[in-house]
């Protein structure tokens, strides 16, 4: 099964307080570099009086596209920590910014890092995850007045085998589309013979995509 870097369902918020100061983390999933810019203006402005608002982003479906900020901490204490954690959870599509009120305690580069590093990490502990798999086309034609018993079969099959199932479509028959794992489609295969006795057929179709399956 081809997996690609995950990403999360929904934005998450989670604040600590370290030495008096204050260290909110936003964590939000995003479709591009540009719309990750677009949450961070927008952190910004929520939190115009904070001291600093340092952000990591990572994008692409490969994640190959990476930025941060330490937007007026001591270099590498605050963005650059924030990534690596990003890095580290093998996620993509998703953006961080850790708003920091001072506490007029100073934490010392080591203090900053952890600071930062820990706000993204227990966010992203809150977060609920998305697997992002190459998955395979096969197409499922059944009389009509089957379509209920292949609706039931085949949304228990695919929650079991990391597959989705699509909208079916109604034509002279019901054609329904699963995306499956190239490893189990074999095995579907099997058991749509085996409930129909031979008469309907799983048919691959040769098209291929990345496709989002809650973990």
């Amino acid at each position: 099964m081809s997996t690609r870097p995950a990403t999360i369902a929904a934005a998450v918020d989670h604040e600590l307080v370290i030495r008096k100061s204050r260290f909110i983390a936003h964590v939000a999933p995003v479709s591009s570099s540009e719309e990750a810019d677009g949450v961070i203006a927008r952190i910004k402005k929520q939190y115009w009086d904070a001291r600093h608002n340092c952000s990591a982003q990572v994008t692409g479906i490969d994640a190959d596209r990476a930025r941060s900020s330490d937007d007026g901490e001591p270099s590498g204490t605050a963005g650059i920590p924030m990534l690596e954690v990003l890095r580290r959870r093998e996620l993509t599509d998703v953006v961080a910014v850790v708003t920091r009120y001072f506490g007029g305690i100073k934490l010392g580069a080591g203090g900053l890092v952890r600071a930062y590093s820990s706000a993204v990490s227990e966010a992203l502990d809150l977060a609920s995850l998305v697997d992002r798999l190459m998955l395979a086309q096969v197409t499922i034609a059944v009389p009509h007045a089957d379509a209920g018993r292949f609706d039931n079969l085949l949304r228990d099959w695919t929650d079991r085998n990391c597959a989705v199932l699509g909208e079916p479509q109604y034509r002279e028959q019901a054609v329904f589309e699963v995306w499956s794992p190239a490893d189990v489609i074999e095995a579907l295969q099997g058991e749509i013979a085996a409930s129909s006795g031979g008469s309907v057929v799983a048919s691959v179709t040769g098209i291929e995509r990345v496709v989002d399956v809650p973990r």
